[in-house]
């Protein structure tokens, strides 16, 4: 089974921060390694120029990618057991500082298609799979559709958005929602909220950090038993201080349906904020197959779904 992840920060000491192709063909392989066939690493948000310079760094490294393939007229995987690198997913600049998360809200700019969405994307306009969006901020909407027609796939997060708000985003473009419950509002029984419209909406698509510590495992039930099983995509959202599990051994016959995951790490800063996911995909759906969710359906979360989201032949 091939699996995506279609957002990744880094791991074993490896991030997207960084100016060296290797770095992110070391991410590959270390997911690789974790049974995860295929991912799109995420750009923390920051100044357009250094959100350009870590784009151009991720966009060498699925070239050097392409030179070791057979062929690179379609998605090919690597003769090794790397992960491809798909492109990008864009965790910013378009995010309300007010649910910031982990995030460094003084990177948050106006969505302005004409102006900032240009400079940030140009050049880029091949690679860049997702993009996320706080849709309430003015000019979003705007966005969210320069942005839809562009072929890019806009998900809806780091953002206060009531349940109209979100569902506006939708209907200009938007497929998804980032982490549901996470960096937004919260759900709320007289305003649904941006939470409340992910698990309401049948054909929004929804991110699910499925790690120990970004969900109540009630809330994952909850999740699945709203959203129809072809719309959940588990991601880990993983940094550089997520471990990897050395448990995992392909050669061994590690598959998802027959190993064990490792003791999970939660990662935070000096105040507590939680700073990514901890655990790779698969390791997130041995979890949720623990927690008693039916095992194609968590199979689905991390292949078929994700694939299907963005239109990527697996």
């Amino acid at each position: 089974m091939r699996t995506i992840d279609i957002h990744t920060h880094g791991i074993e000491g490896y991030d997207t921060r960084t100016t060296s192709a290797e770095d992110i063909l070391e991410i590959a392989r270390i997911q690789g390694s974790q049974g995860v066939t295929a991912i799109l690493p995420a750009i923390y948000s920051g100044p357009i120029d250094e959100m350009r310079r870590h784009m151009a760094v991720v966009k060498q490294a699925m070239a050097i990618q392409v030179d070791l393939m057979p062929s690179p007229s379609t998605i090919h995987y690597p003769p090794s057991t790397d992960s491809v690198v798909l492109g990008v997913h864009l965790e910013g600049p378009f995010l309300n500082p007010s649910r910031c998360g982990a995030l460094d809200p003084a990177s948050f700019l106006n969505p302005t298609p004409d102006d900032n969405l240009s400079r940030l994307i140009e050049g880029f306009e091949d690679m860049v799979r997702i993009i996320t969006v706080a849709p309430e901020l003015d000019g979003a909407i705007r966005l969210i559709k320069a942005a839809s027609d562009l072929g890019i796939t806009v998900s809806m997060g780091h953002s206060d958005a009531t349940f109209a708000e979100a569902e506006a985003g939708f209907h200009a473009g938007a497929k998804g929602i980032t982490h549901i419950f996470n960096a937004m509002r919260p759900f709320h029984h007289r305003e649904p909220g941006i939470a409340g419209f992910g698990l309401i909406n049948k054909d929004v698509y929804v991110e699910v950090i499925a790690d120990p510590f970004h969900l109540h495992p009630e809330t994952i039930k909850l999740i699945f038993a709203m959203k129809d099983p072809q719309k959940i995509v588990v991601v880990s959202d993983s940094v550089k201080e997520t471990p990897k599990s050395a448990r995992f051994n392909p050669a061994l016959g590690g598959t998802i349906e027959n190993r064990k995951s490792a003791t999970a790490k939660m990662i935070t800063d000096s105040q507590g904020t939680l700073q990514g996911g901890s655990m790779t995909i698969t390791e997130a759906a041995d979890r949720l197959i623990g927690l008693g969710i039916e095992k194609d359906r968590v199979l689905r979360c991390v292949s078929s779904n994700p694939a299907s989201y963005h239109g990527i032949v697996l």
